[in-house]
């Protein structure tokens, strides 16, 4: 090889590495804003589907479309009952929250001592659980409450949709709007708590737990330096023993 030939291989080698780089995070940010994204369960509401540590990978796509875009082309499919999802909290900061969808536009819903009606019928969940004593008639076990009282202790922007959609006994749930619940039923902040899921604030829906942590509930949800580098100290030394090897690669459904 010239001297001339070995001087541009040595020139170019840096600028090909930058090159692959730029390739690689560019790549990385794409995945990561419009396909795949990674969470973490820091509470126990949907307990014992998710587990708090597990972390997800969530398919950002599977949703990412209306019904009929693309005409078939791109693999979008509607939401359907029981879906979990992932999806922004409606009001500031808009934390993201993990949830079953149980509600679906146009289905008239409600809750008798903790059976969900879906328009009049009895609907199978085997997937739920409930830890408390059966409460009445608390609107956690009975939907949508009864007792004036009851309604004013929600927010107010709930309040007045549950009157506005309030149809007799059941809620009748309006275009692009979605009921959700925790699988953990006695331990869920969800839809009777806060209302509806616009269908804009749906991020997409799990596949899979790439990993699993057992640890306390508080260490995901630390948010100080100091905290947060003391859960790194903490799973550095209990990675291999708090790690539950068994939900790694589970399919979330």
């Amino acid at each position: 090889m010239s001297e001339s030939r070995r001087k541009e291989k040595k020139a170019s080698s840096p600028r090909e590495y930058l090159d692959s780089l730029l390739v690689t995070v560019i790549l990385a940010l794409f995945g990561t804003t419009f396909i795949l994204q990674a969470f973490k369960i820091p509470s126990s509401s949907m307990e014992d589907t998710l587990l708090i540590g597990d972390h997800l990978l969530v398919n950002k796509f599977a949703f990412a479309g209306e019904p009929g875009d693309a005409k078939g082309l791109l693999p979008y499919r509607p939401l359907r009952r029981r879906d979990i999802i992932v999806f922004k909290y409606p009001e500031p900061p808009h934390q993201h929250f993990v949830k079953r969808v149980i509600g679906l536009p146009g289905d008239r819903l409600k809750i008798v001592r903790r059976q969900v009606f879906i328009n009049g019928q009895p609907i199978e969940e085997p997937y739920k659980t409930h830890r408390d004593p059966l409460v009445h008639p608390d609107f956690r076990d009975n939907f949508p409450p009864e007792n004036s009282y009851m309604v004013h202790e929600l927010p107010a922007d709930w309040a007045a949709q549950l009157d506005q959609f309030r149809v007799r006994d059941e809620l009748v749930l309006p275009p692009n709007r979605y009921f959700v619940m925790g699988d953990n039923r006695d331990r869920s902040s969800d839809s009777r708590y806060w209302g509806f899921v616009d269908r804009k604030n749906i991020v997409g829906r799990p596949l899979f737990i790439y990993w699993s942590f057992s640890s306390r509930a508080n260490r995901h949800q630390r948010n100080g330096l100091s905290q947060q580098v003391a859960a790194w100290w903490e799973t550095a030394v209990h990675f291999f023993s708090w790690t539950r090897w068994d939900r790694i690669l589970h399919i979330v459904r």
